[in-house]
């Protein structure tokens, strides 16, 4: 089994009580471990997986928090580093259809700081780069970009997912989409929300934003689509693979509980090329990913709601 590095912010999610409303109506909040990486270095872990957290978080109580909730989903943490900055906090507020108002207060993620001793253990493992704050500038942008780099050298397989947020991007989509054009080029699998997929490739409709997409590079991608399922674009064919239906109350973890499920599976395997050829594989694998996110939004927190083995099995 492959062991998958997930590279990016882990965070306080600080969510409303009294759901329904926006950020604005919100008195009372309750803390959450959050972070996409880190959400997502979890659902590995909590499958049975082998994942590692490269990223930054405030020697603080928070920071501690969040060491001790990846540590109870035995997340390899040997390159979490503790910074002085204080821990990222996000702050959430979920609509009464499950959809979520962010707005960030920004901390150590930054500061994360390039180690090149693990630039050799991406060597025949995985490299998932989802982080919402990544490419925002500083430390951590250039660590980033180093990483990305690693992983191309020592053939790992490479995951990327932007992860777009309104609330960090204000006029400035045209930079996020340039920023995020190499790691398209280059990733062999991206993972993208209707909005970013329609972002990102200048195109309203499904099949001509894949092909744009693809012609960046990517080999495989899957645009989640909520209830409706994932839409899959890859060299196998282009398909929807459906959701099972649930009632959704926090779609928080939802996308990362989709993608760390399916990194999860794609660990298992031991050569790339059949999800490249093999239609029946990943849509089967895409199917329980879906199960995976489904299941994560009947719960309130990211971390806490994601599935086991047994509930996917169930």
């Amino acid at each position: 089994m492959k062991k998958v590095f997930c590279i990016g912010e882990a965070l306080i999610d600080f969510v409303a009580e009294h759901q329904g409303n926006d950020l604005a109506k919100a008195s009372d909040f309750t803390k959450k471990a959050g972070g996409a990486p880190a959400n997502v270095a979890c659902a590995i872990a909590k499958l049975g997986g082998r994942s590692s957290f490269i990223g930054s978080v405030g020697s603080d109580p928070f920071g501690t928090f969040l060491q001790h909730i990846l540590e109870t989903h035995e997340v390899d943490l040997s390159f979490m580093e503790r910074s002085e900055t204080f821990t990222t906090l996000a702050f959430v507020s979920i609509a009464e259809d499950g959809e979520r108002d962010f707005v960030f207060s920004r901390g150590a993620d930054r500061e994360l700081v390039y180690n090149p001793a693990i630039k050799s253990l991406f060597k025949n493992n995985m490299v998932h780069l989802g982080a919402a704050t990544a490419l925002l500038g500083g430390t951590l942008e250039k660590s980033y970009g180093h990483y990305f780099f690693d992983a191309l050298t020592q053939d790992a397989f490479i995951s990327f997912d932007p992860n777009h947020r309104a609330d960090l991007w204000k006029n400035r989509d045209k930079e996020f989409i340039r920023k995020c054009l190499p790691y398209i080029e280059k990733s062999h699998l991206c993972k993208f929300s209707l909005e970013e997929a329609r972002l990102l490739s200048g195109k309203e409709d499904l099949d001509e934003a894949c092909k744009e997409l693809h012609k960046l590079g990517t080999r495989i991608i899957t645009i989640t689509l909520g209830k409706d399922g994932t839409y899959v674009s890859a060299p196998s064919g282009t398909f929807t693979v459906p959701s099972i239906p649930v009632t959704p109350v926090d779609t928080t973890g939802a996308g990362d509980a989709f993608i760390g499920c399916l990194l999860w599976q794609i660990s298992t395997v031991d050569s790339r090329e059949p999800l490249f050829r093999d239609a029946r594989l990943l849509q089967d694998m895409v199917a329980i990913a879906n199960k995976a996110g489904a299941i994560t939004t009947t719960n309130f927190g990211a971390i806490e709601s994601l599935p086991t083995q047994r509930q996917l099995q169930s």
